[in-house]
């Protein structure tokens, strides 16, 4: 019984493995720079960005059609030149950054869904901004473990530098020449992850497994070591159970999969060692932290 419910889809289907090694491959790259955004206090540019690169993959889809290659580089394009824009709108004008972010991520939706509209059915629109999951296909897989293996080892390799440019900027920028480019490096990581997923997750749904599997690392651990794989753990488990949900309820996989990364992320809001509602209401005994 428990065989024929969690591992026969995944045994019985290839599209079922597909997804699965697709999501996961989003999940153990994208969920540990959620931890990054959260102490930057940059989530909502998280999905600002996810937003941001939809006029750019819509631009490709409007040349070229569903072409990998062209809604990634026009995704990614689109992604660096809002992240660039709002930041200098932040710098030299009276509004702040979380203001500019607001206001180009509405206009990017807005023309993005508007350039779709110009050659697709609704059908193609619903494949922009919910994704396809269901129908990776050899080219996208390939693409999802590139950027994945990419972010993993740039975090490995820039994991101190990084640390301390996200708990401590100004020192961080006085010790190293390079500190200035570590948020912009960052954000190119943050960006390529959001392009990856929203070629399985759609626009609307990619910054979902960056951020809630993050959220709820961090109600577990202040530890940013072991929150990082503990997130990236979250949101593969939350892919996993999303795609065995789905294939039994039949409700889209892209959604059920971020529920699920919901679903713990409340049960980390309440249960949480580290910020959970139990952990802050429960009594400290003398002395105890």
């Amino acid at each position: 019984m428990l065989h024929e419910i969690f591992v026969a889809p995944f045994v019985d289907y290839e599209f079922m493995r597909r997804a699965l090694v697709g999501s996961i491959a989003l999940a153990i790259s994208g969920s540990p720079l959620g931890v990054f955004l959260i102490l930057r206090r940059m989530s909502l540019a998280g999905d600002a960005l996810s937003h941001a690169i939809l006029p750019g993959a819509a631009l490709g889809y409007l040349v070229c059609g569903l072409s990998l290659s062209a809604m990634t580089f026009g995704g990614l394009a689109a992604g660096l030149a809002v992240a660039v824009a709002s930041s200098a709108a932040a710098r030299w004008t009276a509004l702040r950054e979380d203001a500019s972010l607001a206001a180009f991520y509405l206009v990017s939706l807005a023309l993005g869904v508007a350039i779709v509209s110009l050659k697709g059915s609704n059908v193609d629109l619903l494949h922009v901004l919910f994704g396809s999951v269901l129908a990776l296909d050899d080219a996208t897989l390939i693409f999802l473990a590139a950027i994945a293996s990419v972010t993993l080892l740039a975090l490995a390799v820039s994991y101190r530098a990084l640390a301390l440019d996200t708990l401590d900027p100004q020192f961080a920028r006085r010790v190293s020449p390079l500190g200035e480019a570590v948020p912009f490096a960052f954000l190119v990581l943050v960006v390529l992850n959001l392009v990856a997923g929203f070629h399985a997750l759609g626009t609307l749904m990619a910054v979902g497994v960056i951020m809630l599997p993050a959220a709820s690392a961090r109600l577990w651990t202040r530890d940013l070591t072991a929150a990082l794989p503990l997130a990236a753990a979250l949101g593969a488990i939350s892919s996993y159970a999303g795609l065995v949900l789905s294939f039994r309820s039949g409700l889209p996989a892209g959604p059920v999969i971020i529920l699920m990364a919901g679903a713990a992320y409340f049960l980390s809001l309440i249960f949480g060692q580290a910020g959970g509602l139990v952990r802050l209401r429960r009594p400290h005994r003398h002395l105890e932290g």
